[in-house]
């Protein structure tokens, strides 16, 4: 399965959601499809992220800040860093979701309107499967 993680600022729209996870498809020659789309929960209070996700027909997997901690990203933003403890949270959450083996697939791009960053990630054996925040997540087959 492959994951969408994404970063984002308060005030993204749909838009811009949609225009980062077409640059990051268009970055493969086969273009994958997302299976579904990971944020870190303590940012669901600030867009309208359930309806977002239903307008891109992808589920979303919430994940904590500790979940993306120290995970080996591509891209280095000393604001991500500084403010979520990642340099990438789109690259580190698509990564956290992909579960144990997963991959990314490129680094993370920007929206044009600087809003959005998207990631992706293939797992190699587990997908997290958690869309409650605060909930444990567990581990399934892909």
């Amino acid at each position: 399965m492959i994951i969408a993680g994404f970063g984002f600022r308060s005030g993204a729209n749909l838009a811009g959601f949609q225009d980062a996870l077409a640059q990051a498809r268009a970055l493969d020659p086969v273009p994958p499809a997302p299976g579904a789309m990971a944020c870190l929960v303590l940012k669901r209070s600030q867009l309208e992220l359930d309806a977002i996700a239903d307008a891109l027909q992808l589920p979303i997997i919430w994940l904590d800040q500790a979940d993306v901690l120290g995970l080996p990203v591509i891209s280095h933003s000393v604001a991500s860093l500084a403010a979520y403890g990642t340099p990438s949270v789109a690259e580190a959450c698509a990564l956290a979701a992909a579960g144990v083996g997963g991959q990314l697939l490129g680094p993370r791009v920007v929206s044009g309107d600087k809003m959005v960053t998207c990631a992706l990630a293939r797992a190699a054996d587990h997908v997290r499967t958690s869309q409650t925040p605060g909930a444990e997540a567990p581990q399934t087959g892909a």
